[in-house]
Formats: structure tokens, C-alpha cells, sequence
């Protein structure tokens, strides 16, 4: 015999049944979109995606199972409880983003109340489902209630995951989606109180909760951008100036008198003080050694620092930059105090932009280029790994010309002795003949670089007039290391291995965290 549907109660709390079927996909959408919103904030502010997503998953999924065995538990009014739960979701998960920002300046241990926020808003969201279902039974056939409420679940969290990346991060940002989506919570406890009131038996309460709940995360949304700023002037050091978050990372700027710093998910990239050490010593040595090099790819560098020094050169043609992030490129060609950094190298009409990543750019690109210059941010995580890779270099090789030559910028020799000579054993298992290098640059310390080529390298110095820092001499001693940073054995970084990263986060731990 088949199951039937039990028959419609003519009671007004039964008349619309699938509204509350329909409020599962906002709850499961909002779950989500607090997932996601605490795993991006704990990678911009420390670092190292992988790690953090992975334990941001782990801790929430494993609330959301201590949230579903506490439900049983739940007795008497269950429309109220849950009205009560979507009340809470919407008060925590709406501020989480805002509390995070404001408190990791603070924080003795910003994992504490990570971890705590993340733990609570899990317990809340596997606590809603087994109560909406308890809510459900009896107006649904079982199998229909089971098969609807976990479809509409699931088509939640696919469109959570797609606002995410394309709508949420780059348009409203982390602090403003929050508090967007704790108001979706609320709307689902207000609907349910408005459809389900005659069940209710001291209503008033919950329209009182519903309506602080409302009012704090409407303000929230008004004064999002304002929040954002009171964390980061608490983050850093200097005023904020500028801050933007893209889909691949947040761009943080700050001034103090003369002093303008660039940070990429809270990593110092460069000072306006010194940036002239580290990107006279990364283009010059190897540069001035190539008097026949008239092509060159730029990969990072999106703040034409590196760009800068290629075109004191006047024998250079072209210059590609390749730049993973259009947010970099278009700030530092257009911000008239950032392109004064940059003497406007970045409208040159020698240089050409491709806003791509470099790993799939090259994979289809075959230019015979005479100098690379490989810039890339610190290998804290994997997606940034696979730039440091053997597949990587393989794959830059074939866009060289035979004479040409590479320099990586490779971290502190001093700091990560291991993940500095982990980078020239990885060139050298490539067939890249090597010369390791290092610089003093203050606001770093003591920073390494590898110059390769497929054929010997002389550095027979040409170098170009106004330079401040690098000479001959200084030059000569770049190529020499004493005891403390000299070479270690290292494993080879590989796809499948990632030795790099490993040895990065071992040796900058305690540094940034």
C-alpha cells in the first residue's frame, strides 16, 4: 500500500506548509555563508588557507553534530525553541565577521574566540534541521519530508557557495555579508512567528527578540565598512588608508608621515621606506648581467615596484606582468600616490598586463622571454606552493629563450634557512644552473633570492644610473652567506608534496602567529 499524505488540518498554521519547507534553503544557505565567511576572515588575518578552511570545517561540522544530539533533548514549544534558535543564529552568525575583525588586534589568542564563535554558530544550525523536521512532521508524508527538506538544503549550500566568491566578498565584504545574512536568519524565526502564531503561546517576547535582532544587524550593514576599519586600525600600526576585499585576498594600505606600506591578507609586502632594496637587489644583478635581453615577464609584481627597475633599462622592448588579481593592477595604475611609488610603470607603453593565474598562463603560453622576474607573496599555503613547484619551473622553461636567466624571490635565508635552499634545490632538480643571493632589507630583515639560467650565469654588472642601493660591491657580497643561512639538504618541492609549505609555516610560526 502506499503512503499517503495525512490530510490538511484546516488550523491557519497548516495552510502553507511549504514556507517552512522553503525557509531551509535560507537556513542552509546562511550556514554556509558563516562557514565560509570565518574560514576567508582566519585566512586573510593568518595566513596559510589550507590549515585554516580545514579546521574552520572540521570544529563546524563537528557543532553541527553536537547541535543535533543537544535537540533531542528539546521539549514543550518547539516553534518557540526554534524561533528562539533562528533569534540566536542571526545575533551571533550576523556578528561574527564584525566581533573577529574588532578582536584580532586585542586577542592574546585570536584562535580562542575563532574557534568559540565558529563552535556556537554550529551548535545553532545542526540544532535547526531535527527541529524543523519535529515542526514538519505530520504535515508531510515521511519519505516526502526527508526527500524535500534535505533537497532543499543542499540547493542552499550550492547557492551559498556561489554567492560567495562572485557576489558577497568582492561587493559587500565579509563584515556586511554577515550581518546581510543574520538578517535572512531573522526573517526565517519572523516568518515562522508570523505563520505558526496561533501555536505560540506567549508570542510577544519573541516579537521583541526578533526586533533588537533586526535593528542590531540593520545597523550593522549601515556602519559595516566603519567596523571594518576600527579591527584594521586595531590590526596595524599605521592609519589605514585604503582597504578592499577582492575575490583573492584583502588589500590593506597604510600611511604614517612619509612611510606607505602594502599588506596582502595582513603580510607586510613591501615599505615605501626600503621597497627600493628589495626590488633594486630582486631586477639588477640579474638584469644588468643580460646585456642581449630585450623581453621581459613579470610574474607578481602587481604593484609595478619590480617594473620600476625593468625600465631604467632603455634596450628593454616589452614587459609582460602577469598578476593573478585585477584589484593590484588597477589601484597601483590609477592611485595617483601609488603610481608616485611606481613612477607610473605600470601605463607604460612597454609594459603589458594579464590579469590570470601564472600557473595556467604559462601552461598556454610559449614567448621566448629573456629575463623573468618571479614575485609571488611568501609560499604560506598551497595555492601559492604550486608556484614555487618543479611543474612550475618545468613549465617556465619552455617560455625562455636559451640565454635567458630567472630571479625568485625566495624568503629569509636567515628565518627559513630550510624553505630559502628548498627553492634552489627545486630550480636545480629542473636543470637551472643557480647563484643564491641575499639583501638587508630593514622592514624584512635578511631577504634571499636565486638567480638561475640553463647556462652559466656571470654577473658582469652593467648596472643602470640613480640607483640607490645596489653597486659592484654590494653585489659582490649579495652572493656570499655566511654560516648561519649557508645551505641545508632539503627535500624537492613537488605537486604532490608541497615540502615547501611545510617548511614555511614550521620556520615563520612563531613569527605570524
Amino acid at each position: 500500500m502506499s503512503e499517503e499524505a495525512p490530510p490538511q488540518p484546516a488550523h491557519s498554521s497548516f495552510a502553507r506548509p511549504w514556507l517552512l519547507l522553503l525557509s531551509v534553503f535560507a537556513i542552509a544557505t546562511c550556514g554556509l555563508v558563516y562557514e565560509l565567511i570565518a574560514g576567508t576572515l582566519a585566512s586573510y588575518l593568518l595566513g596559510d588557507s589550507v590549515t585554516q578552511f580545514s579546521t574552520i570545517i572540521g570544529v563546524y561540522l563537528f557543532a553541527m553534530g553536537v547541535g543535533s544530539w543537544l535537540s533531542r533533548f528539546i521539549r514543550g514549544d518547539l516553534i518557540a525553541f526554534f524561533i528562539r534558535v533562528e533569534f540566536l543564529i542571526a545575533l551571533i552568525g550576523g556578528c561574527s565577521a564584525a566581533v573577529l575583525f574588532l578582536l584580532f588586534g586585542w586577542a592574546a589568542s585570536f584562535r580562542i574566540p575563532l574557534y568559540g564563535i565558529v563552535f556556537l554558530i554550529g551548535v545553532q544550525v545542526g540544532t535547526e534541521i531535527p527541529l524543523l523536521l519535529r515542526i514538519l512532521e505530520g504535515r508531510f508524508a515521511f519519505k516526502d519530508l526527508v526527500s524535500n527538506v534535505f533537497s532543499f538544503d543542499y540547493v542552499g549550500a550550492l547557492l551559498a557557495s556561489l554567492l560567495f566568491p562572485l557576489v558577497l566578498v568582492p561587493h559587500l565584504g565579509l563584515v556586511r555579508s554577515a550581518f546581510l545574512f543574520g538578517l535572512i536568519n531573522a526573517a526565517v524565526g519572523i516568518l515562522a512567528l508570523v505563520m505558526l502564531k496561533d501555536e505560540i503561546q506567549r508570542p510577544r517576547g519573541l516579537w521583541i527578540t526578533g526586533g533588537v535582532v533586526t535593528a542590531v544587524l540593520l545597523a550593522g550593514i549601515l556602519q559595516g565598512d566603519a567596523i571594518t576599519r576600527w579591527g584594521e586600525y586595531a590590526a596595524f600600526s599605521d592609519p589605514v588608508i585604503f582597504a578592499k576585499s577582492t575575490p583573492y585576498q584583502r588589500i590593506v594600505i597604510t600611511k604614517n608621515r612619509d612611510d606607505l606600506r602594502l599588506f596582502l591578507n595582513s603580510n607586510l609586502q613591501f615599505s615605501s621606506r626600503d621597497e627600493y632594496r628589495y626590488h633594486e637587489a630582486l631586477v639588477h644583478p640579474g638584469l644588468s648581467s643580460l646585456p642581449d635581453a630585450r623581453r621581459v615577464l613579470i610574474l607578481g609584481g602587481g604593484d609595478g615596484l619590480a617594473a620600476r627597475e625593468v625600465l631604467r633599462y632603455p634596450r628593454i622592448k616589452s614587459i609582460t606582468l602577469v598578476d593573478l588579481d585585477p584589484a593590484m593592477t588597477r589601484l597601483f595604475s590609477s592611485q595617483e600616490m601609488l603610481r608616485a611609488q611606481n613612477n607610473g610603470s605600470l601605463t607604460s607603453p612597454k609594459l603589458h598586463i594579464e590579469n590570470a593565474d601564472a600557473f595556467t598562463w604559462l601552461a598556454a603560453k610559449r614567448e621566448p622571454f629573456d629575463f623573468v622576474i618571479i614575485d609571488f607573496p611568501d609560499p604560506s599555503n598551497f595555492s601559492l606552493g604550486k608556484l614555487y613547484t618543479t611543474s612550475f619551473y618545468q613549465r617556465l622553461a619552455q617560455s625562455m629563450s636559451p640565454a635567458a636567466a630567472l630571479v625568485v624571490q625566495s624568503t629569509s635565508p636567515y628565518v627559513a634557512r630550510k624553505s630559502f635552499w628548498c627553492v634552489d634545490a627545486t630550480l636545480r632538480s629542473c636543470g637551472f644552473q643557480t647563484r643564491p643571493y641575499h639583501a638587508l632589507v630593514p622592514s624584512f630583515g635578511e631577504w634571499g633570492y636565486i638567480l638561475a639560467s640553463k647556462e652559466a650565469i656571470t654577473t658582469q654588472l652593467a648596472l643602470p644610473d640613480g640607483l640607490r642601493f645596489v653597486n659592484a660591491e654590494v653585489v659582490d657580497q649579495m652572493f656570499r652567506f655566511p654560516p648561519d643561512m649557508a645551505r641545508v639538504d632539503t627535500d624537492i618541492n613537488r605537486l604532490n608534496n608541497q615540502a615547501l609549505v611545510r617548511y614555511f609555516d614550521d620556520e615563520w610560526a612563531e613569527y605570524l602567529h
